[in-house]
C-alpha cells in the first residue's frame, strides 16, 4: 500500500493535540512494574511499542516478543535480569540484528545469568534475574544508546548493593539519560551524578501519579509542515516548555528554517518567519531523532546542513543514513558522509517525486510526509508510523492535508 500526500498549499492554521512521549511513557511503565504496579500513570503512549511493552510487564509469558520496539527490548531485558526465572527475549528478524552485547556485558557482570540464543551479542536472550549481586560498579561507554543506561539505572534501586554506572567516554543523548533520572526522583529514587559517574543507592520507588507529556518527537513533523507551508500559525496541544525530553531541541533548531514558538499552559504555538539560515551546523548527538525531519525540511528550503552527531542512526529500524543518502536523492539533495561529520547540499527540487521508501522505519515516513507543502508526495508503506505514531495520518488530514490510498 501507499499513499500520495496531496500538495498541500492552503494556510496551516488551527490546533493538534499530539501524541504522548514514547521515550516517558515506557520509562514511567518500567517504573511501576518495579514498584509492584503502585503508580498511576496518565495519557500513556498509543504507540506500539508502548502497547507491546505494556502487554509484556501485565502477561509475564514464557517468551517475550518485543516484535520491532527496540525500546522494549532493553527495558524489559533489564527488567528480566532482575525480576525473571528463564524467560526467552526475541523480536522481528531486523531486532535481532540489532546488538545488545553492551546492555548484556553488564547485567551479567551484575550477577544475572543471560544465554544467547543465536549469534553473540544479539537477540534473542534467554535471561533469569539475579540471585546474588556481583558487582555493584559497572563501566559503560557514554557514547552508546542511552537506552542501555538507562535500562540499567532504572534497576539499580532494586539491586541489593545499588549500581554505580562508570561512563567511559563522551556522554550522547544525556538529554535522554536525565530524563530517566528525573522521572526516577518523581517516584522516590534519588541519585548522584557526579563527573562520569552516576550512583543509585538500594531504595524502593514511591507510589505516585504522573502525566505522560506530548511526544516532541512527534511535534518535529509539525514544525517541518509549518516550515514548508504557507501562512502557518498552528498550536501542539500538551508540550511544556520545561520539558524532560532532550527533542525539544526541534524548537531551537526549526528557528534557522523560519519557525518561533511560543508556550503557555496549553502547549507551543508555531508561527512561521521565513528566516531562513543559508547554511546550518547542527550536532545530533543528543536528539538523533530529529536529523530526517530537519534533513528533509532543509533540503525543501535550500538550506546546507552540516551535521554531526549521527552515528547511532546506522543502528536504529534501519540504517538511517543509507536510507537518507537514498531518499534525499529523490528531492534533488545529496547526503555525503566525511569521517564523523556529514553535509546535506540541497540541489534542484524536482517537478514530480519519486515513490519514497520508508524502510520499516517509522521515522522515514513521517520525516518526508512534511514535504507535500512543496509538491505532491508518495509514501510506500505508510502503515510503519504505528510504531510511534498511529493518528499520525488522520492528524495530518484533520488540517486539511488530502491523502489518497493507491
Amino acid at each position: 500500500m501507499k499513499y500520495l500526500v496531496k500538495k498541500f498549499d492552503q494556510p496551516l492554521k488551527g490546533a493538534v493535540q499530539l501524541t504522548s512521549s514514547k521515550s516517558e511513557s515506557n520509562r514511567a511503565l518500567l517504573i511501576n512494574a518495579l514498584s509492584g504496579n503502585q503508580l498511576q500513570l496518565h495519557n500513556l503512549s498509543a504507540a506500539r511499542d508502548t502497547q507491546t511493552m505494556q502487554r509484556l510487564l501485565k502477561e509475564s509469558g514464557e517468551v517475550w516478543d518485543v516484535l520491532d520496539a527496540g525500546t522494549t527490548m532493553r527495558f524489559c531485558t533489564a527488567f528480566l535480569a532482575v525480576k525473571g526465572s528463564g524467560q526467552t527475549i526475541t523480536g522481528t528478524p531486523r531486532m535481532c540484528q540489532r546488538p545488545i552485547g553492551v546492555l548484556v556485558d553488564a547485567l551479567r557482570k551484575l550477577g544475572a545469568t543471560v544465554e544467547y540464543l543465536g549469534e553473540d551479542g544479539y537477540p534473542p536472550l534467554k535471561i533469569t534475574g539475579i540471585k546474588d549481586q556481583q558487582a555493584s560498579l559497572i563501566e559503560i561507554p557514554g557514547n552508546i544508546s542511552s537506552q542501555f543506561i538507562s535500562a540499567l539505572l532504572m534497576i539499580g534501586p532494586s539491586l541489593p548493593d545499588g549500581l554505580t554506572l562508570r561512563l567511559t567516554t563522551e556522554v550522547f543523548s544525556r538529554p535522554y539519560i536525565e530524563m530517566t533520572l528525573d522521572l526516577m526522583r518523581r517516584f522516590g529514587v534519588q541519585s548522584l551524578w557526579e563527573g562520569s559517574e552516576i550512583k543509585i543507592a538500594p531504595q524502593a520507588y514511591s507510589s505516585g501519579a504522573y502525566t505522560i507529556e506530548s511526544d516532541w518527537s512527534g511535534a518535529s513533523y509539525w514544525y517541518s509542515l509549518a516550515a514548508l507551508g504557507k501562512d502557518s500559525t498552528l498550536k501542539l496541544l500538551g508540550l511544556r516548555a520545561e520539558s524532560l525530553q532532550g527533542d525539544q531541541e526541534i524548537a531551537t533548531i526549526m528557528k534557522k528554517l523560519g519557525i518561533t514558538t511560543t508556550y503557555d499552559d496549553q502547549g507551543a504555538t508555531l508561527v512561521q518567519t521565513n528566516e531562513v539560515a543559508r547554511e546550518i551546523d547542527i550536532n545530533f548527538k543528543t536528539c538523533p531523532d530529529l536529523a530526517q525531519t530537519v534533513m528533509v525540511t532543509a533540503a525543501a528550503k535550500g538550506a546546507t546542513l552540516k551535521m554531526t552527531g549521527l552515528e547511532s542512526l546506522r543502528i536504529k529500524e534501519t540504517d538511517r543514513i543509507a536510507a537518507m543518502q537514498n531518499e534525499l536523492r529523490k528531492l534533488g539533495a545529496n547526503l555525503i558522509e566525511d569521517g564523523s561529520s556529514w553535509t546535506m547540499i540541497p540541489g534542484t527540487l524536482p517537478t514530480a517525486v519519486e515513490v519514497i521508501d520508508t524502510y520499516d522505519d517509522h521515522r522515514m515516513a513521517m520525516a518526508f510526509a512534511p514535504y507535500c507543502a512543496t509538491s505532491d508526495i508518495t509514501i510506500d508503506d505508510p502503515s510503519v508510523v504505528q510504531k510511534s505514531y498511529p493518528d499520525f495520518w488522520k492528524d495530518f488530514q484533520s488540517v486539511g492535508v488530502v491523502i489518497e490510498q493507491i
